[in-house]
């Protein structure tokens, strides 16, 4: 954490701005779920976690990502039950999307746990992200 904290700290300093800040947060990450090891990781395989109907076992409701972050993910999302805003996705429109590692993995964790009823495993993360960064 404190490697990839200075690495977002030296990048910013050098004028590298979020683009090159995210693509080193995204690689740290990557690098973590391959070193649990998971990988190769799928774009499609991403998407296909993103959009597809999961029932969480607690609460057998029908579930998906795309119930808050819509399936453009370029547009602003809303929360399914309280209507808050959600930026952007896709890094392309957000530059701010995905520069925190901390963050990622927050959000992420609560939302495999809402969404699919459980954490998500390092192959999922990986191809997750893959996805998204691709947008």
């Amino acid at each position: 954490m404190k490697k990839t904290l200075s690495c977002v700290v030296v990048l910013l300093g050098l004028g590298l701005g979020a683009s090159a800040v995210r693509a080193a947060a995204v690689d740290d990450l990557l690098a973590a779920y391959t070193k649990a090891g998971a990988g190769p990781f799928d774009a499609a395989a991403g998407k296909k976690l993103f959009t597809e109907v999961h029932k969480a076992k607690r609460k057998p409701i029908e579930r998906r990502c795309v119930m808050c972050h819509t399936t453009n993910l370029r547009a602003t999302g809303k929360h399914f039950r309280t209507g808050k805003r959600i930026k952007p996705m896709a890094p392309s429109v957000n530059p701010r999307r995905f520069t925190k590692v901390r963050k990622f993995k927050k959000w992420l964790r609560r939302n495999c746990k809402w969404t699919i009823g459980r954490l998500c495993t390092a192959q999922e993360k990986g191809d997750l992200l893959t996805f998204l960064r691709a947008q």
